[in-house]
């Protein structure tokens, strides 16, 4: 059974980042190697040719050793950087092409990086955000989702392994009762994620029943009738 993640990853020796805190674009599409050799320092990034960042502006910022812009896709500029990477970073990405597929390219924003990757189970992903904040990374997840076929054991509604989680873990605790009995802090403590994560995985969670229910057969029934 393997898992679809979305995740960002934040920390201040991540590369690029700085692309998007001291220049004009607000985010940067990234594909690099990291996932298949932990050292790669060579990372080709798109930037919106509206933006007009220079190779010049490129090369000034200190992590980048040399930049060439190869063309154009579209509305978009497109760099080959060669990047001074931090030793953790080499260390968090170590192993991780046995343990993980990039689905999409790295998404780069003043917050840090955002990623779509395939875990072949629960236990590769833990591993690997383990070992990122092992090495001062944040891993702030937002949706985790079984991709396994569909069988009798299949969650209600459509909902994700992750939704089913955390509205199981929130009935459970009280969190609908009123007045509540725990709080989006304290669920978010037990599942390992952050405040913010936590509700997200409620709200789309609920929205997904909500829309489940009143899309049903019987409930249209019931209001033509």
């Amino acid at each position: 059974m393997t898992i679809t993640t979305e995740f960002c990853l934040s920390s201040p020796s991540l590369p690029l980042v700085s692309i998007t805190e001291r220049l004009p674009p607000d985010q940067v599409e990234c594909v690099h190697g990291l996932c298949f050799e932990q050292d790669a320092r060579m990372f080709i990034v798109k930037i919106d040719s509206e933006v007009n960042v220079s190779e010049a502006d490129l090369e000034a910022l200190n992590e980048v050793s040399e930049a060439t812009t190869i063309g154009y896709a579209g509305e978009q500029t497109i760099h080959n950087l060669t990047i001074e990477l931090d030793d953790s970073i080499s260390q968090v990405f170590n192993g991780g092409s046995s343990a993980a597929a990039k689905l999409e390219p790295t998404i780069v924003t003043p917050d840090g990086w955002y990623e779509k990757k395939v875990y072949k189970d629960r236990n590769a992903f833990m591993e690997s955000r383990t070992r990122c904040e092992n090495y001062g990374i944040s891993l702030d997840l937002i949706s985790m989702t079984s991709t396994s076929a569909a069988s009798d054991d299949a969650l209600p509604f459509g909902l994700t392994e992750r939704q089913y989680e955390a509205l199981t873990l929130a009935f459970s605790r009280g969190y609908y009762e009123s007045p509540r009995k725990t709080s989006t802090e304290e669920l978010a403590e037990e599942l390992s994620i952050s405040q913010p994560s936590l509700s997200r995985l409620l709200r789309r969670g609920e929205r997904q029943i909500l829309s489940s229910a009143l899309q049903s057969r019987e409930y249209l029934n019931t209001v033509s009738s």
